[in-house]
């Protein structure tokens, strides 16, 4: 196998961000209800952005980050369908995704292992199942402590060479060595959460990340989560997920994942 050219230092990374969950149950992805919000349009999602703010974390860092490094992203403003985007990390690690205006749409952080861990160890969550009948987001059924019915799939080269079509990425590292993208891994969270309750539209805001090994090819990955939080804030309902993404050698990913499950437009 020929090996890649050397990774640059602190790259970038263009893209034409694409919403590919115009038909999801998720409504806030469809243009008319979004409008109905107060957003231009349906929104590219926020696991979508972050997998393109993961594109030069990956690209300066490679495997060795996905061996124990870290990755912090908050979504600040919406990014619409057909819009170029440019994620960034400066050489302290400092990320942004921002618009052909320069607007900042996406911040965060990254880091190599060994600085600042999320927590000392990936949380203990039980393995239970998704319920028959899902109930309706409220305070519940996202009560805090509460142990969401887990999710299990392989990880395919047809799904990965799908996805890495989703957003558009080419890294050697995905596309011939086999490893899972970190935002594939993350867009785990979300449907664990879905396959548990019944939500309107909702808002991703935002994730904090520890990658401990990478998932390949032919793997099994199990998504297990707990609610850390429910709160109110500005009117907007949020929860907290403390999610853990498992690989047949064990914990690959564990994260905080944070997002708004009834916006005021909704609760009022």
């Amino acid at each position: 196998m020929e090996v890649p050219a050397p990774m640059p230092s602190h790259p970038s990374h263009v893209v034409v961000a694409r919403n590919h969950a115009t038909t999801s149950e998720n409504k806030i992805h469809d243009d008319t209800v979004a409008r109905r919000f107060g957003f231009e349009g349906g929104l590219v999602p926020g696991v979508t952005l972050y997998a393109y703010l993961a594109r030069p974390v990956v690209e300066a860092w490679g495997e060795r980050w996905m061996r124990g490094g870290r990755m912090d992203a908050r979504f600040m403003s919406p990014v619409y369908d057909g819009t170029r985007v440019t994620a960034t990390m400066s050489e302290s690690g400092m990320l942004t995704l921002t618009d052909a205006t320069g607007h900042v749409c996406v911040t965060g952080t990254a880091s190599l292992p060994g600085r600042v861990p999320l927590t000392d160890a990936p949380p203990d969550i039980p393995a239970v199942e998704p319920p028959s009948s899902r109930p309706p987001a409220d305070e519940e059924s996202l009560a805090e402590g509460t142990v969401l019915g887990g999710i299990e799939h392989r990880h395919t080269r047809g799904a990965a060479e799908a996805y890495l079509d989703e957003i558009d990425d080419r890294l050697w590292l995905f596309r011939t060595a086999g490893f899972a993208h970190p935002g594939w891994l993350l867009r785990g969270a979300n449907d664990v959460l879905k396959t548990n309750v019944l939500l309107g539209p909702w808002i991703h805001v935002e994730s904090r990340a520890r990658y401990l090994r990478p998932v390949m090819i032919g793997q099994t990955v199990r998504t297990r989560a707990r609610v850390a939080s429910r709160y109110e804030h500005r009117g907007h309902q949020f929860v907290a997920l403390d999610v853990v993404v498992s690989c047949d050698d064990g914990p690959a990913m564990w994260a905080k994942h944070v997002a708004i499950y009834r916006p005021r437009q909704v609760a009022g």
